[in-house]
């Protein structure tokens, strides 16, 4: 079965960064689209970023631009968030996603179990 290990996450100060990995396994990695989507405790998971199968489309979300950076190692099955520059609302539980759909918005067929991200201010 398909398989999602997240690691990563923490506790950090504003403006610090840190880095996420997603190990995938259980399908066809490299013929995927791989996403990150975060969620706060009352309000619905938001897309975060999502990256084609070769790496070489990347689409972030609106609150994240010019400070996350989506990135993926088809050889190791692994795909990895860079966050930089952090902010307090950026806190969450941070999930990975595989096989990502787009229909009006992004639709994912199989999730991490999700890592806890808190930035301090």
């Amino acid at each position: 079965q398909v398989q999602l290990v997240e690691s990563g996450g923490g506790l950090v100060q504003a403006g610090d960064s840190l880095r996420l990995s997603c190990a995938a396994s259980g399908l066809t990695f490299s013929r995927v689209e791989m996403g990150w989507f975060r969620q706060t405790p009352g309000k619905e998971r938001e897309f975060v970023a999502a990256i084609g199968w070769s790496g070489s489309r990347t689409y972030n979300g609106d609150s994240v631009k010019g400070r996350f950076t989506i990135s993926r190692d088809n050889a190791r099955n692994t795909v990895y968030l860079q966050m930089n520059s952090l902010k307090p609302e950026d806190t969450g539980v941070y999930y990975c996603a595989a096989d990502l759909r787009w229909d009006n918005r992004y639709h994912a067929n199989y999730w991490g179990q999700g890592t806890q991200v808190t930035v301090s201010s």
